[in-house]
């Protein structure tokens, strides 16, 4: 099927939805991961940051302090992989003292089985565990090593303790895991956690293979079959660009759907990362950024507010604007979290 696609196309004239600053930031704690996904990492692996180039304990509060002083509401930790942070429940425990709206964190789970209940007690209130196979040998091969069973153990411990909000996402990959959409839906219904289906992107290590493997957003829900009642779907409010459709059955469960490739959502997008070393950015698909100042990362008043708002004046329009399959190719997912 060819599928015409909105990214990466040359615009002029776009126009960009009023967006007055940051709500929603996402941390990237560590570029360090122990799985090497396909779209996601080379398989030969580069080498990681050194510790002392990395953001401190100290450090991430003092930046989010400031950044939650500039309106920014909603903090969502990733990686690499976050859990590999040996300090990730003490920098949980700190962001939630800052008393932010919404604390989230995206993981593997390889290590969320014994990580879950102290994360619980230290204040992180939603998980969403990245899962794109129920086989055994295909989520080995997706990810180049890593081992399911772990991964459903640490969802299982993220269900049992209770977080307000469980998800699963799963990127969809023509002819490697686009036939399981229909099995990964009634299992996590079974569990009771909202799964979501993403669409690869051409970004970092996903450039090699978008084309051959981008699996359409209709596409997914047409192979979902009579599950779901097809629509436009609806968003979450401050909740991420994800859209979700309902439950054909009308037990309110739902499936979420992020179509980065076919239906860009640029134009509304209120979110920043920053990286483990300290660099905020505007975009996903750009490694284009701002560098946080010595003051910033020591919390000094109006410091970290001047990186975030000259990174907010980085954002690409509602086309990607200034962002291109090269500098997209270019990006480490590792460092800016996906």
């Amino acid at each position: 099927m060819t599928v015409a696609l909105p990214m990466f196309r040359e615009t002029t004239g776009a126009v960009m939805v009023e967006r007055a600053s940051a709500r929603l930031v996402r941390i990237s704690l560590t570029d360090r991961c122990d799985m090497a996904c396909v779209y996601c990492r080379p398989a030969e692996r580069s080498a990681y940051l050194p510790a002392e180039e990395r953001l401190t304990v100290a450090e991430w509060e003092s930046v989010l302090r400031g950044l939650r002083d500039e309106g920014v509401r909603r903090v969502r930790i990733t990686g690499g992989e976050p859990l590999l942070h040996r300090d990730v429940v003490e920098v949980v425990r700190r962001v939630a003292a800052l008393d932010m709206d919404d604390l989230a964190m995206t993981t593997n789970a390889s290590r969320l089985a014994a990580l879950a209940a102290p994360l619980r007690a230290a204040g992180l209130q939603r998980v969403t565990v990245s899962i794109d196979s129920l086989d055994p040998a295909r989520f080995a091969a997706i990810t180049r090593g890593g081992e399911l069973s772990g991964v459903l153990a640490g969802l299982g411990a993220a269900v049992a303790q209770g977080f307000d909000e469980v998800k699963t996402n799963t990127v969809v990959l023509r002819g490697i895991n686009d036939d399981e959409l229909p099995a990964l839906v009634r299992w996590a219904w079974a569990l009771g956690v909202t799964p979501r289906f993403i669409e690869v992107m051409g970004v970092g290590e996903g450039g090699n293979i978008w084309r051959e493997r981008l699996v359409s957003r209709d596409e997914m829900i047409a192979k979902l079959g009579g599950l779901v009642v097809a629509g436009d779907g609806a968003r979450d409010d401050d909740r991420g660009p994800a859209r979700y459709l309902r439950a054909a059955d009308g037990s309110g469960r739902r499936v979420g759907f992020i179509t980065g490739s076919t239906d860009t959502y640029c134009a509304g997008c209120d979110r920043l990362r920053v990286t483990s070393e300290g660099t905020v950015r505007p975009c996903l698909a750009t490694e284009e950024g701002v560098e946080l100042t010595e003051e910033g990362k020591a919390g000094v008043p109006g410091a970290v507010a001047a990186t975030l708002r000259e990174a907010w004046e980085l954002k690409p329009d509602a086309n990607w604007k200034g962002c291109t399959e090269v500098t997209a190719r270019a990006v480490s997912m590792l460092k800016t979290g996906g």
